[in-house]
């Protein structure tokens, strides 16, 4: 099943009888790791180097401190 690339628009295939959902999978034109959120429907979500890239932000005490 081919789905879209949420940062750069490009066709991913994958195999959902070989994924599950938690694995990670990578975008071959841009590069950016995108974990298996569902697997029916198949859907994607882009992970940054923090966890994912959402909007809500979580401060630790550690850096509120600073």
């Amino acid at each position: 099943m081919a789905v879209v690339c949420p940062e750069c628009d490009n066709p991913i295939v994958v195999d959902v009888d070989e994924v599950e959902e938690g694995e990670t999978v990578q975008c071959d034109e841009c590069g950016v790791d995108l974990e298996v959120v569902s697997v029916d429907p198949l859907e994607l979500a882009a992970i940054d180097e923090a966890g994912y890239d959402d909007e809500d932000v979580t401060h630790t005490d550690d850096e509120e401190e600073e």
